[in-house]
Formats: structure tokens, sequence, C-alpha cells
């Protein structure tokens, strides 16, 4: 069976969970601030007879078995939490890696486990207005919890046992490397933010040229797979930037497949974790079109992209 996202939680659940912090550039939404974080602890929802019902067998961090008398018919959201966690609190507007092992609440069969491997899971941000904020609210990384969903209009009742594994920053942390002569060079702000300089007197290539800044260890993107990244774009006419999720607010997520061709090249075959530089002739870019009303058209453009996160294209978590 082919999964829903986020295996089969309810569809206003999972919409809410999935596209927390991951919309376009033009409008994704700034990271939460002031009390917008301190509510991070008041959203998270409170247990009741049907969470607390559930006894789950397994480490925290590690694949769960849970078992509830069945049908379980929880009425709300209703959330038990079974460890508290030792590592750091978790804030507001934060970038979250969690993992979970799901169960159909009528007749407790396990509908999925996903998230403990690379590649399964985006990344999410927290926030209160989420269901992945009222979930684990301002707890501490290593944090399980058991959560019960109510049936809805569009899915059954959903038992599910979570996770919460890591933070994840919102620049590139691999290890340095050093770029070829000739490229770009490029500076970071204290908050990862690129600065691209381009070569003077320097004729732009005619082929598209990939660099890695930094390489991750993480996961391998492949063709198709989601992919959570920062990015800043400018022309090598003149450097100016024409396009920046940095200004913008915040990390976007799309399939590679979403992009211009020279941009898919500089994200398939890289590491979570990495940063790359890439220059983009015309005929690979936007040759022939507009970008966010910059018209492009007959320029090089170059990106440093930073791959915060990727979910494979064959996830069972994957979009239908």
């Amino acid at each position: 069976m082919r999964l829903r996202p986020f295996a089969a939680l309810s569809a206003v659940a999972m919409a809410a969970l999935l596209l927390a912090g991951c919309g376009s550039a033009d409008n994704a939404a700034p990271a939460p601030t002031g009390s917008a974080a301190a509510d991070l602890c008041s959203a998270a929802a409170k247990p009741g007879e049907a969470s607390d019902s559930v006894k789950v067998d397994g480490a925290a961090g590690t694949p769960s078995t849970a078992t509830f008398s069945t049908p379980l018919e929880p009425k709300d959201l209703q959330v038990t939490v079974l460890d508290e966690g030792d590592g750091p609190a978790v804030k507001a507007g934060e970038f979250v890696s969690y993992a979970m092992t799901a169960y159909n609440a009528t007749d407790g069969k396990e509908l999925a486990t996903i998230g403990y491997e690379p590649g399964q899971f985006l990344p999410s941000q927290l926030s209160p207005d989420t269901v992945l904020g009222q979930v684990f609210g301002c707890g501490n990384v290593g944090k399980r919890v058991v959560a019960t969903f109510p049936a809805s209009e569009t899915a059954q009742a959903e038992v599910y046992v979570l996770d919460l594994l890591g933070t994840v920053p919102t620049a590139a942390w691999g290890e340095q490397q050093d770029a070829p002569a000739g490229f770009p060079t490029v500076t970071l702000a204290d908050d990862g933010a690129p600065k691209i300089t381009i070569p003077q007197g320097e004729e732009p290539p005619t082929e598209t040229e990939v660099a890695t800044l930094k390489k991750g260890d993480g996961y391998t993107v492949q063709k198709g797979d989601y992919a959570l990244i920062q990015y800043t774009g400018v022309r090598w006419s003149n450097g100016e930037t024409f396009d920046s999720t940095w200004e913008n607010g915040s990390p976007i997520a799309y399939p590679t497949t979403n992009y211009v061709q020279g941009f898919q090249k500089a994200l398939e075959g890289q590491t979570v974790g990495s940063q790359v530089l890439v220059v983009i002739p015309p005929a690979e870019g936007y040759g022939e079109g507009e970008i966010n009303e910059a018209d492009l058209k007959g320029e090089t453009i170059v990106f440093v992209v930073d791959i915060l996160g990727a979910q494979s294209a064959t996830s069972g978590a994957a979009t239908e």
C-alpha cells in the first residue's frame, strides 16, 4: 500500500506538519520570535485517557512496538510523554528531524515505521501553530511521545509514537573544500548567508560547472527527491543578487525536478550538509524566461546552495 505523507496521519494534521517552514521563497513564513517562541511550551497537547492507555516497548530514538485496546477512539489530539529526552531544549522556528511508528487505532495494526533512516523525512520547522509543535512542544532532543489522533472525514483514528531526533542547522555544516581556480569566490556571514563575488575580467563558462564548498556526510540526493535548501543567486554579468532564501526568510523544499537543469545538477548526487557553488549558462538556466519578476534572458547565473535535508522520492512518506 502507498502511504499518504507522514504515513497515514490525518489529512489536516499532515498538511500542517510537512508544510511547516517548507513553502516557496515568495511566501515562506518567518521564524517565530518573542511570544511565539514562549507559546511553543503552552501549545503542547495534553495527555488523555486514549494516549495514556498506549503501552510502548523500545528505546527512544529507535523503532517502537505499541499495544493498546482496540478500537481506540480518541476524541481529540492527546499526547503522553514517554521520555523527556536529555538533549538541548528546542525552540520555535528551529528545524528538527524526527521519526515515528504509526498504528491504526481501530485494529492496532502497524501502518509504517519511518524517519529512522536517512532520506525518509524532511526536517520540519517547529511552530506553535503546527501539529509538530503541538506534539513535541518545547521539549528536549531525545523526547519520545505517544500521540492519538481522532478520526476525521478523510482519515481513520491513528496512534503515533514519535521521537524528536535532533535540530537541523539552517546553513551547511559539512567539511570545508577548496573551490577550483576561476570560480566565483564566496564569503559567509555569521549566520551562514553567502556573498558571491564574480571574478573580474573572466568570461563565464559555456557549460554548467559545479564545485562543492562544504562536503556533508548525510543522505545523497537523488533525482526527484525533495531537498530542503537555502540559496543565493546572482548574475555573472554584474554580481547582483536576483533571488535568495536568506533574504526571503526561510529555506524551501521542492523536488529536484522542479528546478532548471543547471540547478538540478547542483543538487543531485550531493550529500545533505553540503554547500554547493554552481555556475549555469543560459541554456541550462533561465535563458528564455523570467523569475521573481527579474529578466534573466541570456544571463549566466551563479548560485550558492546549502542542502539541509532531503526526502527520497521513493519513501513511503512521499507526497502522493
